[in-house]
């Protein structure tokens, strides 16, 4: 999937921005606070629908405004040519459009553009608490399979229903199982059908990331993940969901009690844990800064690796400012990585210094720009 053109209207520090990009390699380079990050955030909004460096769209409008408007023109295999649109207001939130036609649900655009980022929140990944591995798992897998993402809109939907039931202390113990019931079989049937795809990615994700790995690290370290859930999901490459069911059936039941105490749902997949190791080593316990930095630039580059062989087309790539705390070996490592991708990159380097080598090397196939006070020049 290739972006052509992309269009920001008072988003961040951008007042009207127009950019035409490269089809392959594209640097970013300008000063701390320019707005390289923004144009980046920009694409990624048009991917995913939401931004990567805020928690709310309303930190996006710029200050002196009441709403943004990205738009971005792409062409693919499967789509010829077609644009996408985001808009955000302050009295009326945000809005997306394909084509200029409205999408009734924000998770209809989700694969449409598949897209893989790399930024400083990564280490996040090998180093913080399981929400972090689980949101990587779920924004991996939904990009490739719209099924798992409407399971797991469902699934969390069912969650926040059975909590609130189990959080009323005024229900009769009978009542509450009455009305559990319903909910409980629909929390199995989704949350197995999650389980059973999450062990199946994971299965075959890890050739990928050893791959990632063996290119980014050049050690005899083999990594690897291990899914952690309720239940065994066994070695097959397609764990059978219907036998995950029962699993997950019976533990509702025996753990019934512990639910009413604690109030809220305590089996299923929003609890899964994905473990990494090295060896036999486990990272988050073990790994030296510099292991994690690298494990979690694999778990990235492996994710890029997967889509171009799962999708029909190649995912836009977005690197925001990963060379900083990256050794000039690395730095290099990953820049050939980059030019022998087929796809497009977006790389922003605030010390373009560590990358220039490649400017010249790459001529043909990289495209330079240079954002000062919200303003991209095309450099020549």
């Amino acid at each position: 999937m290739i972006n052509t053109t992309l269009s920001l209207t008072h988003f961040r520090n951008h007042h009207q921005t127009d950019v035409i990009w490269g089809g392959h390699v594209n640097i970013i380079t300008g000063p701390n606070g320019a707005g390289k990050t923004n144009l980046i955030d920009a694409l990624h909004y048009l991917c995913m629908g939401r931004s990567f460096t805020s928690s709310s769209d309303r930190y996006v409008v710029r200050h002196d405004a009441a709403s943004f408007l990205v738009k971005g023109r792409f062409r693919g295999n499967i789509r010829s040519e077609f644009e996408v649109a985001c808009s955000y207001g302050r009295s009326d939130g945000k809005k997306l459009w394909v084509n200029d036609s409205p999408l009734e649900r924000h998770a209809d655009l989700i694969g449409l553009v598949p897209v893989v980022l790399v930024s400083q929140d990564d280490r996040k990944l090998t180093g913080e608490g399981p929400t972090e591995r689980r949101s990587f798992l779920d924004a991996l897998i939904s990009q490739t399979s719209p099924a798992y993402l409407d399971d797991l809109i469902r699934y969390r939907k069912i969650v926040r229903q059975r909590n609130r039931l189990l959080s009323d202390v005024y229900m009769h113990p009978d009542e509450m199982d009455l009305m559990l019931e319903p909910w409980d079989r629909q929390l199995a049937e989704a949350g197995s059908r999650i389980i059973a795809k999450r062990a199946a990615l994971m299965y075959t994700f890890q050739s990928y990331l050893e791959k990632a790995h063996q290119e980014l690290a050049g050690s005899g370290l083999i990594p690897s993940i291990a899914y952690k859930t309720f239940c065994d999901t066994g070695d097959e490459p397609s764990p059978d969901p219907d036998r995950i069911l029962d699993l997950y059936k019976y533990e509702l039941k025996k753990s019934s009690d512990r639910e009413r105490e604690r109030r809220q749902t305590i089996i299923g997949p929003h609890r899964d844990e994905l473990v990494f190791y090295l060896n036999d080593m486990e990272l988050r316990k073990f790994g030296s800064q510099g292991q994690h930095r690298i494990f979690a630039l694999a778990l990235k580059m492996a994710q890029l690796y997967f889509y171009n062989d799962e999708l029909d087309d190649l995912p836009v790539f977005l690197l925001d400012d990963v060379f900083g705390d990256l050794d000039p070996q690395r730095t290099d490592t990953v820049m050939h990585m980059l030019l022998q991708h087929h796809g497009q990159s977006f790389i922003t380097a605030a010390h373009p210094d560590k990358i220039s080598g490649f400017s010249a090397s790459g001529r043909n196939r990289i495209t330079s720009y240079e954002v000062s006070d919200g303003r991209v020049e095309t450099q020549t």
